[in-house]
Formats: structure tokens, sequence, C-alpha cells
């Protein structure tokens, strides 16, 4: 397939590229800089020059692909308006195609709300926080679209070799401070390393007739105390934490800092059994990080 992907240059679009790459995709990525278009060449993949914010120009490269991923985001205060611009561009060029685009859309499990007990599936109520309810509008918008063969994917949240979801603990441990713990020690986070979540975006792609929302988690929901005990262990941490509040959180951070309070649970069978997708890492504890 003649893939574009905005975001191919990203902590996870670059596995992303990475993974279309070796499965014989021919792969164009957005690029802002000289640096992404070096590091898209050297995965194989051909930069093409653009801004998410200013979709005119890349935009009409989804009129002639077969299938675009969007993963960019800005992480700026714009972030919802640049992702409404992009969508609406791709619409628009959707419509001169002869035939639908496959499109997988990026929303995120902290569109479910906190889930508590419950594991949340596709069918479950969508309360997210509000710095990405955007994300819900515009997944709405790719999936009602007569011109789009859309599917949208929920990461759990994501880890790897370089840490990821686990970043704040990790440099805590490398500096022998104290792990900030966010809201409860007790919040469960559904994980996903990042690798396996590369290949559940080629899979969908390559699924045209799947449609609607798919979860993408590799553990339900992981106590945030287990996580950080496997960290003190593999770095010689002694395990001390301190508990910040979300009130704390939110003025320190700001809004986005609302999701790691979270208590989810969130499963994938729908994906499993749909596309065969089966995690190689069904526990952190197995993974690099």
């Amino acid at each position: 397939m003649k893939v574009l992907i905005l975001g191919g240059t990203g902590s996870i679009g670059t596995a992303v590229t990475q993974e279309l790459i070796r499965h014989g995709h021919d792969v164009t990525g957005l690029s802002r800089s000289e640096l992404s278009d070096r590091k898209l060449e050297r995965m194989g993949a051909r930069p093409l020059r653009g801004d998410l914010r200013t979709p005119g120009a890349w935009a009409r490269e989804a009129a002639r692909t077969d299938g675009l991923i969007q993963l960019a985001a800005t992480f700026e205060d714009d972030m919802a308006e640049a992702d409404t611009a992009a969508v609406t561009a791709i619409l628009q060029q959707a419509a001169l195609r002869p035939e639908p685009l496959r499109m997988i859309y990026t929303g995120g499990c902290w569109l479910y709300g906190a889930t508590g007990s419950q594991i949340a599936d596709e069918t479950s109520p969508m309360r997210p926080i509000k710095p990405f309810a955007w994300m819900q509008k515009n997944a709405r918008l790719v999936l009602a679209s007569p011109d789009i063969s859309a599917a949208v994917i929920h990461p759990a949240l994501v880890y790897h070799e370089d840490g990821g979801a686990f970043s704040r603990y990790l440099a805590a441990a490398s500096e022998a401070k104290p792990f900030e713990i966010w809201g409860s020690i007790s919040t469960r986070w559904p994980l996903i390393q990042r690798e396996d979540l590369a290949r559940a975006y080629r899979l969908l792609l390559e699924n045209p007739d799947l449609s609607g929302h798919f979860n993408a988690s590799a553990q339900d929901g992981v106590p945030v105390a287990e996580i950080t005990r496997e960290i003190a262990r593999r770095r010689g941490h002694d395990g001390g934490y301190v508990v910040r509040s979300l009130k704390h959180v939110l003025c320190k951070y700001g809004s986005w800092a609302e999701g790691p309070t979270l208590d989810q649970q969130m499963g994938s069978e729908k994906l499993r059994r749909l596309t065969g997708w089966q995690p190689r890492f069904s526990s952190f504890h197995t993974a690099q990080f």
C-alpha cells in the first residue's frame, strides 16, 4: 500500500513507520524539518514537507494514497485546532477519490475517563478528560464520512526502551529521587509496548473492511505501585515515593495531567479477535525500559 503517515517521526510514529516499511508498504511521512527528513529517509520512507496546522499542500497527497495514519499532534495550546484542520482537509481530499480512503485515526485511553472496577471496551461510554475531548468529535467526523474507510485506535499508555509512559519514574530512579505519584499509588494504567502498538496500527490499516473503534492494550490495568516497584528493582531504587493530589498536578503541569491520575482498565478483545493481533509483551515485566 501507498501510505501517508502524519506524525511518523514521533515516539509512537517511528515504530509505526518502521513496522509498515518492514512489511513492504510504500511510506510517505509528513515532515517539518531537515532533521525529520533525514530520520524518515533512514527508515526508508519518503519525507513530505508540511505542517499539520496548514494542510493545504500536504493534504493533496491523501487523494493519491491508499491509506493514511493520523498520529501527529502539536502538543501545544492549538492541538485541537490543528487536528481539526487536518481532519477537515483530509475529508475534502477523500471526497475527490474514486474509492474510499483507508484511514486510521488515533484516539486514546483517556477518552474513557476513569473506569474503576470496569474494563472499558468499545461499547463503553466515553467520558474524555477536557483537554482531549476534541478527539472524540473528530473521530466521529472521520467515522461518519462516506469517503473514508476508518478505524479509530485507542492506545493504552505506551512504554518502550526509552521510557514512554514510564519516563518520569525512570528519571526519578536515575536521580535517586522519590517517585512522584499523581493521584494514588493504587491507580491502574492500561499498558502496551510500542512495537506491539505499531503492529496493531498495521493490521488495522491492512484490513479496510474493519471500521469503528478499537482498543489496543496488552494489559488491562496495572497498578502504579506494581510499575514503580519493578522500576525500583531494576534500577536499584529504594522504592520511596510521594503522592501528589490532582489539584497539585493540574496547577503545576496543566489540565492534561489529569490523565495519569485516572484509575483505568481497558480491554482489547475486539482487536485481537478481528485482526489476530497478539502482543509480544503481554506483561511489562518482560520488556526492556
